[in-house]
This record gives C-alpha cells, structure tokens and sequence, in this order.
C-alpha cells in the first residue's frame, strides 16, 4: 500500500491549530498481518539505505521525535529502526537537564550528541523542550539564569525559535538532514493508555504522578506545539504531524518518510577510481593464488 506522506508535513510558516489536524485517519494496512508484512518491507529497505548512507559519508541524518505522554516515542523508534546497524545509529533520550547542563546554553547539551557522517542520531525529546515544556511552565527558566528574562513576551520565545532555527540551517547545509516528528495524540486515547499502565503490573514503571499533573496542562502543551511548529517548520527541515492513536499506521507513515529522505539522498558507495581497481585485481589474484598452498 502506498502512503503518501505529504499531507502530514507542516508547510513553512503555516499557522497550526493542532485541533485541525487529525489523531487518527484511515489505517494504512489491511489487517495486522499486512502491517507487519509492510513494516518488515520498510525495515529491510532502510537496512539496505543505511549500509550505503554509512559508506558514502557524505551526509548524517538527525530523526527528532516529540510528544505529549503515552503517544508511542519509544515503541515507534524500536520498531521502525530495528533493522538498522546499531553501530550506526544512536539514540539519546533528553531528561530534565543537569546544573552542567544549565550553566549553559538551551541547545549546548543537544549539541554535543549530534550524528556525524554517515550515521543517524536519533533524539527522542530534544532542544525542542525549552520551547515547550519551559513554555507551559515558564518557572523552570529561573533555574537557566538566562539575561534579560521576560518569558511572558512572545519576543523571548521567538528569540528561542530563531536560534532553533538559525542552528538546523547551519546543520542542513553543512551535511546534516533533519526530520522532525510530533506524534499526534488525542487526550482520550491517552487516558487509555494511562490506563493500561496502571492496570498491567508490568508497565507501571511506565507511569508516574507526574505524567498525570502534566496531563492537566493538556491544552497548553497543545498551544505550545501549535507555535512551535508553525515557527520551526521549513522546506529543508519540515515537521510531520504523525496520527499516533493507531499505533501500527504511524510507524508505518514514520517509516515511508524516513525511507522517502533516504531515498532521496542519491546515495552511492564510493568509487575506488581506476588505479583503485588496479590495486583490488592485483590484490584479488594474489589471494586466488594462495588456494591449496
């Protein structure tokens, strides 16, 4: 079945309304047996991709993933990248960040895990908190000792987004290729899944008090990201509003529009040049000759 990624992407300067866009559409599958026949199919071809993309080393790829609670982050980046050599791909995974980490910039720690050639580096959470989570709770900004501070002015946060945006466009024309994805959930869907933590024993690690104080900010975050994403969305760096209350459709659209970056990449294993290939024959008939000596 063919997904047409597209309609996902927000357009450069696009005003979000995240209530216009939709927590569920049509499953791209057939049945069960056809989605993991699909995801098996996008997993082997982004295996056979990323062998290429290590060995033409020309660009790096950064996968971004954000999300309110319980939308699917950790299961979509197991599932979707579970064929991939972990030798080149790394996932970090951003938590409340340490005095070390205050007593720098917002996008210092982020900074420092960013892929080289040839490899994924895979976010999940990123520099993208501190105009979301800092935003629905602007008190956390006093812990950063940021000059200047006047959080309640949109021109603080569009200060934020500047330099968000400023730093993915130093990285896109210098190799690195950036793909943003906000899985998209609804609230009921994620009282669900609250739910199910609690009521299965071996996902209540899964759940805390916390996620349930942050469910209250619901609406806001919703803002958040509306802003967020309108401001930072661009033709070279785009962000995907993925469906994520069917699990198997948005892995499955997360795949096609990794796959689709991939393949758009003109991919090639060096050429060795004619005294290369000299050199491999040479080698070759050394080796040939060494049989049964």
């Amino acid at each position: 079945m063919t997904i047409k990624t597209a309609q996902f992407c927000v357009d450069a300067g696009q005003a979000m309304d995240l209530r216009r866009w939709d927590t569920r559409v049509a499953p791209v599958y057939r049945s069960k047996s056809d989605y993991k026949t699909q995801l098996a199919d996008h997993v082997k071809r982004l295996s056979a991709q990323q062998q290429v993309f290590y060995a033409d080393h020309r660009y790096a790829v950064l996968l971004i993933f954000q999300a309110m609670d319980a939308a699917g982050k950790d299961g979509a980046i197991r599932h979707v990248m579970s064929g991939v050599n972990p030798q080149g791909c790394q996932v970090f995974s951003f938590k409340h960040p340490s005095a070390e980490e205050l007593s720098h910039d917002f996008l210092w720690r982020t900074t420092r895990d960013l892929p080289e050639r040839g490899r994924i580096g895979i976010f999940n959470r990123s520099y993208y908190e501190e105009v979301l989570i800092v935003r629905v709770h602007p008190a956390l900004l006093h812990a950063e000792a940021v000059p200047h501070l006047s959080a309640e002015g949109e021109a603080f946060w569009a200060e934020r987004y500047r330099s968000i945006f400023d730093l993915e466009r130093h990285l896109h024309a210098n190799g690195t290729r950036i793909v943003k994805f906000f899985l998209h959930i609804s609230k009921e869907e994620q009282r669900k899944r609250f739910l199910a933590r609690i009521d299965d024993p071996a996902k209540n690690w899964k759940f805390s008090e916390a996620d349930m104080a942050e469910r209250g900010y619901w609406d806001a975050y919703q803002e958040a990201y509306g802003a967020c994403l309108s401001a930072t969305s661009t033709r070279d760096c785009p962000w995907y509003v993925v469906p994520a209350d069917d699990k198997p459709t948005a892995r499955l659209i997360i795949s096609q529009i990794i796959l689709d970056l991939f393949e758009g990449l003109d991919l090639r294993y060096p050429d060795v040049g004619k005294a290369g290939t000299k050199t491999l024959r040479g080698i070759r008939k050394r080796l040939a000759a060494e049989r049964g000596a």
